[in-house]
């Protein structure tokens, strides 16, 4: 994502206000694996995402969508079968 956005930051066609978010978020690559950290564990990845999709590029929705659906669902896939491990060894 930071190096996908880096041509964003230098596009005067976005606003002032939206290029300091994106840097404030994705500007480095630590900036942009601790935001992709809380979209990952917070459950507000609509907050990260929303702002990229509608005011930089609509192809990010394909990026947040594959990563929500990939990530998150085995995530929460993982936790379950360790949580029904534990209950059925019981």
């Amino acid at each position: 994502l930071c190096q996908s956005l880096s041509s964003s930051l230098e596009d005067e066609t976005l606003e002032l206000d939206t290029r300091l978010w994106i840097f404030s978020m994705y500007g480095t690559s630590t900036r942009a694996f601790y935001t992709v950290f809380e979209l990952t564990f917070s459950g507000g990845w609509p907050n990260y995402a929303r702002r990229l999709v509608e005011e930089v590029s609509v192809a990010y929705s394909v990026f947040f969508f594959v990563y929500i659906i990939v990530v998150i669902f085995a995530m929460f896939r993982v936790i379950t079968a360790l949580f029904l491990r534990d209950t059925l060894a019981v």
